[in-house]
């Protein structure tokens, strides 16, 4: 049996397409589902079901546009109710893709419609399991997004659905089989997800900590629970979406790709208190941009950054990209739900200079520059990565602010003192820069290279702390 797995990095995202027989099948598309459709084309193939393993929380999904453009059927599991057109499966339902099967499993966990789906192919036999966020590799999802759409459904409730659905559901099934999940390491959705994206069951028995079998159930809520960082804002808001419905993509699309003149543009910012959104790379950004824009590099973890840093998922954007990165851009916001981006501008960043209007700079340094600066004077530093990665290891006198809390925190940046940002790259200290810059902040800089360059510098380190000790 061919299972091919469509995996996108920036979101750690898998997606999955199954054919046999002319009929296809997709399992938790994304928001753009035109990729999908060329691969059931090329196999001379129509998609018969979209299967959705539950109502994502960190994605908006593509399940209604395929059910428009494909005349695909989409397939829930138990007690799901959408607001659009859906099959909700019962638990043991068995769906034919032409000489496969797909059978449905209810796992209620994660959330409470969640559902693995069982492959079995044409000579019968159980070939694997699609997990979405049931069971991930070295991991299994987190039982706290729920609650941000029904309250009643509190962590520790789901948590304890969770262990009775690996026990009684999962760990039950072949050691052979080849678990298939929704995310990979990356993704918001689980704490210490494996960089593997697939495994046998059998194996992630022997690894996974969620599946040892001598675990009570009181242990596993203790230890799934613990070590649980506070969700994205926007999670709660996607899966509305994903309940609810949503625009066409391609209608979005329609309206986002509208080309501004520097003038124009700012007219249109103006006018609208769009939020001015520049996607290139850090070091670019530093050397000139328009005012009180923000930078979340497309080179990186863009949406999620977004999701983290825009609390609106209503919020007009207008976009500042590079040459033919409109689109790419445009379709990435609205995977996580932005979906109001207003028109971007015409030449970039490049026209909006060449037309004489005020930009402004960041100032960086490098981490020797950095260390030979520290000789003589001592600024704050200010470490924003995760506070796992802080602990792990930090320049000894740095203060610890996740870039996704500063604007909880806005009061420990000094603006009668110097400082300095770094995370682990660059990518994420740009963003504070940014932010920070659009709030009136001046007089500091960010290390490029982050703490990656400062590691090997002689400048003052804490004890490295194992990350796998700390949980």
């Amino acid at each position: 049996m061919k299972v091919e797995q469509i995996y996108t990095g920036c979101l750690a995202h898998a997606a999955y397409y199954i054919e046999s027989k002319g009929i296809a099948a997709v399992f938790d598309p994304l928001r753009e589902v035109q990729p999908y459709i060329d691969r059931a084309k090329k196999d001379n193939a129509k998609i018969k079901y979209v299967f959705e393993t539950h109502f994502h929380a960190d994605f908006v999904s593509g399940h209604l546009d395929l059910q428009k453009k494909a005349g695909a059927e989409i397939v829930f599991g138990p007690g799901a109710k959408p607001a659009y057109e859906a099959t909700t499966a019962e638990d043991g339902q068995i769906f034919e893709v032409g000489d496969y099967k797909v059978k449905v499993i209810h796992t209620p966990g994660h959330t409470m419609e969640s559902t693995t789906y069982l492959l079995i192919d044409e000579q019968g036999k159980e070939h694997g399991i699609i997990t979405g966020d049931t069971l991930f590799i070295g991991d299994v999802g987190r039982p706290d997004l729920a609650q941000h759409v029904i309250s009643e459904l509190t962590e520790e409730k789901l948590a304890g659905h969770l262990f009775d659905s690996l026990r009684n559901k999962i760990m039950p099934l072949s050691d052979d089989l080849i678990v298939y999940p929704n995310h990979g390491a990356g993704s918001a959705c689980g704490k210490m997800m494996s960089k593997e994206t697939t495994d046998t069951l059998g194996h992630q028995k022997e690894v996974n900590y969620a599946l040892r079998p001598d675990m009570t159930k009181e242990e596993f809520i203790k230890e799934l629970l613990t070590g649980l960082t506070t969700p994205p804002g926007y999670f709660p808001k996607n899966v509305l979406m994903n309940i609810k419905g949503y625009e066409s993509l391609d209608d979005i699309m329609a309206k986002a790709t509208t080309p501004y003149s520097p003038e124009a543009f700012e007219a249109v910012a103006n006018e609208t208190g769009a939020l001015v959104l520049d996607t290139r790379n850090a070091e670019d950004f530093a050397k000139g941009f328009i005012p009180n824009s923000i930078n979340i590099g497309l080179e990186g973890s863009f949406a999620q950054w977004v999701g983290e840093m825009i609390p609106d998922i209503k919020q007009e954007i207008l976009l500042v990209t590079y040459k033919d990165k409109e689109e790419e851009a445009i379709t990435r916001l609205s995977r996580v739900g932005y979906d109001k981006t207003v028109g971007f501008l015409n030449g970039g960043f490049d026209a909006w200079k060449n037309s004489g209007k005020e930009f402004e700079t960041a100032n960086r340094v490098s981490a020797n520059e950095l260390e030979e600066a520290m000789k003589d004077e001592k600024p704050l530093i200010i470490d924003v990565r995760k506070k796992s990665e802080f602990d792990s290891e930090h320049l000894l006198g740095a203060i610890n602010i996740p870039l996704n809390e500063i604007n909880q925190h806005l009061a420990k940046f000094p603006k009668d003192s110097t400082f300095v940002l770094h995370c682990a790259g660059g990518y994420r200290s740009m963003i504070a820069s940014s932010i920070l810059k659009q709030r009136g902040w001046q007089d500091f800089a960010d290390v490029k290279g982050g703490f990656e360059d400062l590691s090997k510098t002689e400048l003052p380190k804490s004890e490295y702390v194992c990350p796998s000790t700390m949980l």
